[in-house]
């Protein structure tokens, strides 16, 4: 059966095959996960470390994005220190694929202790309030597993981009589903707003670039990256605080730390380009304090201003 086939039997109501041989690898890759759930948390971290080496070594293109990535943002460090960087965040998102398959197949319950929560009273300010909030997260390797612990304390929906494998998006989805009150399609933005002004809390990660069409360039470690501008359009037509939330692995490599900050005062400003920087600056400041565990693999500075070279 063709892509085609199975989108438009899909589309018409009628779910395709799981059963079809194409999907198999998925549904080994499903199992993978829910096993990989269940290890024994020190098995887990010898596993990931050992998925993000193998791919340090064997992933030539991803490593390069990196290498690029550290070297444009961290100019100050030396080769030395920009390669160890490099091996460190292969293996930071390596622990991240164990991670993520914990927060999508288990009950985040059975973490409670090992995460430290902080600036609670910001949110359950707001809260008190019966306002709905934009969340502001980052792509961190810990993202799913931070969305998992984030829901023992807050309720929220998230926003998100749909896989293109129609199993692995319906596996995806249900276990954020079971996370998060609502996940929303990053393109439905009348369902962002619709749920903000119901009084929900919408947890969006506004980090990676999603082309000149709907950017503006910003500073981002000195760089000029484009960068959404939906964060500013979606607190405008809401009203809503928007609410910075970090979320870290902690050096022990076995607890967690999340943490809100005050909402950003008098944002949205009107001014496109300063209000992205001023989300570019928090993005930037959690990233510093755990540089190896953001999601340095993907091509954050593939748009470029009119006439700059392409630097990938």
């Amino acid at each position: 059966m063709s892509r085609d086939a199975d989108t438009s039997s899909s589309s018409a109501g009628t779910p395709p095959s799981f059963a079809h041989p194409r999907y198999w690898p998925v549904w080994v890759a499903i199992g993978a996960m829910y096993l990989a759930a269940w290890l024994p948390w020190r098995l887990k971290l010898w596993v990931g470390k050992l998925i993000g080496l193998a791919a340090w070594r064997l992933a030539r293109r991803r490593r390069h994005i990196t290498e690029t990535n550290l070297r444009l943002c961290f100019p100050e460090l030396g080769d030395d220190q920009q390669a160890r960087l490099v091996r460190e965040t292969f293996v930071a998102n390596g622990i991240g694929i164990m991670e993520t398959a914990t927060g999508w197949c288990r009950d985040p319950e059975h973490l409670r202790h090992r995460v430290t929560f902080k600036g609670q009273e910001h949110m359950a300010r707001v809260q008190a309030e019966g306002k709905g909030a934009l969340v502001i997260g980052v792509h961190f390797s810990t993202l799913d597993l931070g969305g998992a612990l984030h829901s023992l304390f807050f309720p929220a929906d998230v926003v998100y981009r749909p896989h293109d494998n129609p199993l692995f998006e319906r596996f995806m989805t249900r276990a954020r589903k079971r996370i998060f009150g609502t996940a929303i399609d990053r393109h439905d933005l009348r369902g962002v707003v619709r749920r903000i002004k119901a009084g929900h809390h919408v947890w969006y990660s506004p980090d990676q670039d999603f082309g000149r069409d709907v950017s503006v360039f910003a500073p981002f470690f000195g760089i000029e990256a484009a960068s959404i501008k939906l964060t500013a359009k979606i607190a405008r037509m809401t009203g809503a605080p928007v609410m910075p939330l970090m979320f870290h692995r902690n050096p022990d490599n076995r607890t967690y730390t999340l943490e809100y900050l005050p909402p950003l005062e008098n944002f949205p400003s009107g001014d496109e380009v300063a209000d992205a920087a001023r989300i570019n600056a928090f993005i930037e400041g959690a990233i510093r304090k755990h540089p190896e565990q953001y999601l340095w693999l993907h091509r954050r500075f593939k748009t470029r201003p009119e006439g700059e070279p392409g630097l990938y």
